[in-house]
């Protein structure tokens, strides 16, 4: 047999809910056993009289946490119909908790308008009392209604604001901690990309020298030329080793005696990259000048502009020694007091015999890293007038790579 489900199911009470309406039961009926009651004289005389709103009182205390609006209007019927009786203390107590309860647990409205309806009524019943009565008694009854209403409302609107307060303060807690782990995620990718273009920007020179002169040992059949490709090759190896240890010794943290990391490439070095490049650049008919005439290097810039410029020119250096075919690559660096401009040409073309793969990463590095200085950047087939209107036009007969860098350093958000 099926028994119809109710349409409006109770709420489950919590279980200190229920402690407290049994503890406070008990209380009452020990009260009542031993004939001790608060009124005399009432309504209603029969000693079995205070036991009703005792009892409803207990009950609604088990709905002080799940139902607190029903209890509290329960709860005051309750507490004016046992003005009626004998009265009993447990009840009283029991009503100064829903009260309470009822602020602490209710609505946001409540909260705000139960201390206020409470004091309202403290006053009223204070001022109606020394009206009729015209003796200090009233004021005693004001303050057992103030004791009653006023006072548990008052302290569950202080437990309520604390409470909220606590909760506040953990939500920007858990804020601050997700908004910290959200710029270590962001940090630590950045510097992944940092690395990772640091990385390609040193090791590519170097591994793509290397893979031509080893192409070049493999296809001819001269032992000259096979000996000068293995030494270029030893010199670049021990360079690009070079380069790793430094970059190794960046990413190490050092502290005590230890020696610190080489300090970053510097304009300064220029001159020996250029002329690396001539050398691994000889076999396939390239040949580097640098001007540093306008470059005014004697008046030091900032690290990391100077670490850019020295990267965007080596990276320039590695792609023409990759795709450009035989021809002249310049290298000039133009300085003015508010700007740095490195500008590297290369022959533009089809490329015979061996040619070294290429990623594409060097040109997205080089973006990032004048970006990253707020300065600006092109690279792109151009005639000697000016810009080529694609890749394939035929008049497209250089490949110039062109950064302007500020003077000092700064980011690209401001």
């Amino acid at each position: 047999m099926r028994f119809p489900r109710p349409l409006l199911p109770l709420p489950r009470p919590h279980r200190h809910d229920l402690l407290i309406a049994v503890a406070g039961l008990s209380c009452g009926l020990l009260l009542w056993s031993l004939d001790l009651y608060m009124n005399g004289g009432r309504l209603f005389e029969q000693r079995w009289a205070p036991l009703i709103p005792l009892v409803v009182m207990a009950a609604m205390e088990t709905l002080r946490r799940t139902a607190p609006r029903t209890a509290l209007i329960t709860g005051t019927l309750v507490i004016a119909a046992d003005q009626f009786t004998g009265g009993n203390l447990a009840t009283v107590l029991m009503f100064t908790d829903v009260v309470y309860a009822a602020v602490l647990y209710g609505t946001s409205a409540s909260a705000r308008r139960i201390p206020y309806t409470t004091g309202l009524v403290t006053v009223t019943v204070t001022v109606v009392l020394l009206v009729w009565w015209q003796n200090a008694y009233a004021l005693l009854v004001g303050v057992l209604t103030a004791m009653v209403s006023f006072l548990p409302a008052l302290t569950g609107a202080i437990v309520r604001n604390h409470r909220d307060a606590a909760e506040a303060a953990r939500l920007r807690a858990e804020q601050t901690a997700l908004l910290a782990e959200m710029d270590r995620v962001q940090a630590v990718t950045a510097e992944r990309t940092r690395m990772a273009r640091e990385l390609h920007d040193m090791v590519a020179n170097h591994l793509s020298a290397i893979a031509i002169h080893s192409t070049a040992a493999l296809s001819l059949d001269d032992a000259a030329t096979t000996r000068q490709a293995l030494t270029v090759i030893r010199e670049n190896s021990v360079a690009g080793l070079e380069e790793m240890r430094r970059l190794i010794g960046l990413l190490r943290e050092r502290g005590g005696t230890e020696n610190e990391p080489a300090a970053a490439p510097r304009l300064a070095g220029l001159a020996a990259l250029v002329e690396q490049a001539r050398v691994n650049g000889a076999p396939s008919g390239l040949t580097f000048t640098l001007d540093v005439a306008r470059a005014r290097t004697e008046e030091k810039l900032p690290a990391p502009v100077e670490l850019a410029a020295y990267r965007i020119v080596q990276e320039s250096l590695t792609n023409a020694l990759k795709h450009a075919p035989a021809g002249p690559v310049a290298v000039a660096l133009a300085r003015d007091p508010q700007t740095l401009t490195v500008r590297v040409t290369s022959p533009y073309g089809e490329r015979p015999g061996p040619r070294a793969p290429g990623s594409g990463a060097g040109l997205v590095g080089m973006r990032e890293r004048v970006a990253l200085l707020g300065g600006e950047f092109e690279a792109g087939p151009v005639t000697e007038e000016g810009p080529a209107a694609d890749d394939s036009t035929d008049q497209a007969k250089v490949w110039r790579v062109r950064a302007v860098l500020p003077a000092e350093e700064r980011t690209a958000e401001s």
